[in-house]
């Protein structure tokens, strides 16, 4: 009977112990770095008409055990002296080629660190490197093969994540987001890192040239400094000055054509800028252009309280808008476009600016006519200019180099776009309903009391007379005169 006993003993002994040193033997074996979610890699891809370029972030843990460069003592000031070897790494790692097999050529240039964070593995070091990948002279941009593998062929339980983030032709265009191409890892049943097969479809120039008019659409409605400007120089628009006050009305025609006249300025203004830059691909510091705005919108401030140029609104506003359209440029120039590529975008851009602005000015005009006509307009238009110089100083006051919570409040009004078209429309629904009102119910002239005919008694009016009556009194008068003689 203790035979058996000690056969049962023994095998469940047996298996405790294996399931004790699997488990522990693949614990030991693993590397750190597999024993918790490691970070991924991401390669973004801006596609160009001619080449594409791609962002590379990579852990820089797992760089530096895939490559042997150590990179955990060095800083962004250090990082030069291993950009050389980095570089070379990278380029060996980074094999795009046609469908047909042909090389296409991979120039890597910035390097960067930072400290980024991933949902599911915390706060991390990462490296940047930017690529720019040229196909060979006329192939196909948007079909290629991307052999990748600059950190997975060493760290085989590492993946890298490929995305488009920008594709003009696709109308990817506003940074908005990344479009997934697929996932570079290795294959657990061939031990390899097979290619990337990269489809970006075929595009079309229609679709990036309405991306571009929903994108200028976009840009002047989020644009809380360009819409300040116009429309703190149309708010006195309606007012008349005199002695350096603004006093009195100009009449409704008279406000129209100020407001159209100013509108319509600003808009040559900064479609000329906007023109000239864009097309002369003029490298601009961005902090000037950006500084002069601001004034711009300071100065407009200044004017809806006392009149500083009265008459000369529309001149201010053209001279003004070609800082606006030199800004305008800057989302353009981030784009690197084909020649064709950026007459087709400026094109759209300048148009849905134009339309979304058309539609501001229209929504804001019967409540600026009916402002004009209120007790109260002083006051209001003494707020909403003293608010509109205060965020103008805090843009300035920025945009020098001094960061503050007024520039950054007034920045995030830009992100409030629905509450701000809604308050619009109310407004206008508003002083529409309050103008209609008011001329329903302004009294006409009175009419004249209706004379009475005395022969009849006041039964009806004088000239409603029937002819028979007069006929009658006519009469009567004949016989009297008859009977005279």
């Amino acid at each position: 009977m203790t035979r058996p006993r000690n056969w049962l003993t023994t095998a469940l002994g047996l298996v405790a112990g294996i399931a004790i040193a699997v488990p522990a033997t693949l614990l030991l074996g693993a590397s750190p770095a597999a024993a918790h979610p490691m970070p991924h890699s991401m390669v973004e891809l801006d596609v160009y008409q001619a080449s594409v370029r791609a962002r590379l972030e990579l852990p820089t843990d797992d760089f530096s055990r895939a490559s042997g460069i150590d990179l955990s003592d060095t800083t962004q000031a250090t990082l030069s002296k291993r950009a050389k070897a980095m570089r070379a790494y990278l380029g060996k790692h980074i094999h795009p080629a046609t469908t047909e097999g042909r090389a296409w050529q991979v120039n890597v240039g910035d390097l960067s660190l930072s400290s980024t964070e991933q949902t599911s593995t915390g706060p991390y070091r990462e490296l940047t490197a930017e690529a720019v990948l040229t196909p060979p002279v006329g192939a196909d941009v948007r079909h290629f093969t991307f052999d990748y593998d600059v950190i997975v062929h060493q760290v085989i339980t590492h993946t890298a994540l490929v995305a488009v983030r920008q594709d003009w032709a696709t109308g990817q265009v506003d940074d908005a987001g990344t479009t997934q191409v697929g996932t570079v890892r290795v294959d657990t049943r061939t031990m390899k890192v097979p290619a990337l097969n990269v489809d970006l479809g075929e595009g079309s120039a229609w679709r990036g040239f309405l991306a571009l008019v929903k994108l200028g659409g976009d840009h002047i409605l989020t644009g809380t400094d360009h819409l300040l400007f116009l429309l703190i120089l149309l708010l006195p628009a309606p007012l008349a000055a005199t002695a350096g006050r603004w006093r009195g009305l100009v009449g409704a025609r008279s406000a129209l054509g100020r407001i159209g006249r100013i509108t319509l300025a600003f808009t040559v203004g900064h479609s000329v800028a906007l023109a000239a830059t864009a097309l002369g691909r003029l490298d601009i510091p961005d902090w000037p252009v950006e500084a002069f705005i601001a004034l711009s919108i300071l100065i407009g401030a200044v004017h809806a309280i006392r009149p500083l140029f009265p008459g000369r609104e529309a001149l201010v506003a053209g001279v003004f808008g070609l800082g606006h359209g030199m800004a305008f440029s800057f989302v353009l120039a981030e784009m690197h476009l084909s020649t064709g590529q950026l007459l087709a975008s400026l094109l759209g851009f300048n148009l849905g600016i134009e339309l979304v602005q058309l539609l501001l000015v229209c929504l804001a005009l019967p409540s600026l006519l009916v402002l004009a006509r209120l007790r109260i307009q002083p006051l209001l238009r003494l707020v909403g200019a003293l608010l509109t110089g205060t965020a103008a100083l805090g843009w300035l006051a920025d945009r020098l180099g001094l960061p503050n919570p007024v520039a950054r409040a007034a920045d995030s009004a830009g992100s409030h776009t629905t509450a701000m078209l809604a308050a619009l429309t109310v407004t206008a629904l508003a002083a529409t309903a309050r103008t209609l009102t008011s001329r329903h119910a302004r009294p006409g002239p009175a009419e004249p009391p209706a004379a009475t005919c005395p022969e009849c008694a006041g039964r009806h009016a004088a000239p409603t007379c029937e002819p028979h009556d007069r006929d009658q009194s006519v009469d009567t008068a004949d016989s009297a005169t008859a009977q005279s003689r």
